[in-house]
């Protein structure tokens, strides 16, 4: 019975469906790395994608992330023709590229 509810309660916990870093190095290079290549920031230079300034800024999660691609602010369009899936693969690569460095 505890073996089942221990298994039960980890199958409830697991996302609907896992983030593709692949991908999102893909979705980032066609709609983010005009303004943000390589984790700079062309448009306010001190809001990096680099570890720090997202963490600065608030911005370090992927729920962060994807809000931002979706809504957007200031300078930064709203990218309403990704779907959540595919803004999750792209905050999925931001956040594995600002936590190597950009490299």
């Amino acid at each position: 019975m505890l073996i089942c509810l221990f298994t039960c309660s980890i199958v409830f916990v697991q996302p609907s469906y896992a983030a593709d870093a692949a991908n999102g190095a893909k979705l980032f290079s066609v709609n983010c790395a005009s303004c943000h290549a390589k984790g700079r920031n062309l448009v306010i230079k001190n809001k990096t994608l680099q570890k720090d300034a997202l963490e600065t800024y608030g911005m370090y999660s992927i729920e962060k992330i994807v809000y931002q691609i979706g809504h957007g602010k200031n300078a930064m369009p709203a990218f309403r023709k990704l779907s959540d899936q595919q803004m999750e693969d792209i905050a999925t690569y931001v956040l594995q590229q600002a936590d190597n460095g950009w490299s």
